[in-house]
């Protein structure tokens, strides 16, 4: 290869480069968007739930969580970690027959589609960063 062809060589790789470059400026910024709604959203649901824990009578016990609530309670609690569908029901006390993790692992779906979960490998399931 002569002086010439390494220079157009290194010219494209340049012009590649550089568009690689701005394409990366363009998800950082659309990222950097998405992470400021979502904090703010955060803090609109935090004053919204003090707010609310303030009107509640004392005395008064909550709710027990749904099957959905308990999952992403979870998830949230350890964010970094992946389970199976029988692992979490074990982590949260629930039964471990297979009709019961079955219908666990459709939630588990649902919230993958609605982009709360990612799928590391096959079966399991960790919550999106």
């Amino acid at each position: 290869m002569n002086v010439i062809e390494l220079l157009a060589d290194l010219w494209a790789q340049h012009d590649e480069t550089t568009a690689r470059a701005g394409e990366l400026r363009d998800q950082i910024e659309h990222l950097t968007a998405a992470l400021a709604e979502t904090e703010a959203r955060l803090a609109d649901l935090a004053t919204t739930r003090k707010v609310i824990a303030q009107r509640v009578p004392p005395g008064t016990e909550p709710d027990p969580p749904t099957a959905y609530q308990a999952i992403v309670n979870a998830f949230n609690q350890l964010p970094d970690q992946a389970f199976r569908a029988r692992e979490l029901h074990e982590l949260l006390g629930m039964p471990t027959d297979e009709a019961t993790v079955n219908i666990t692992r459709s939630r588990l779906g649902r919230l993958v589609r609605q982009g709360f979960l990612t799928q590391p490998g096959r079966g399991r399931y960790q919550k999106r960063t």
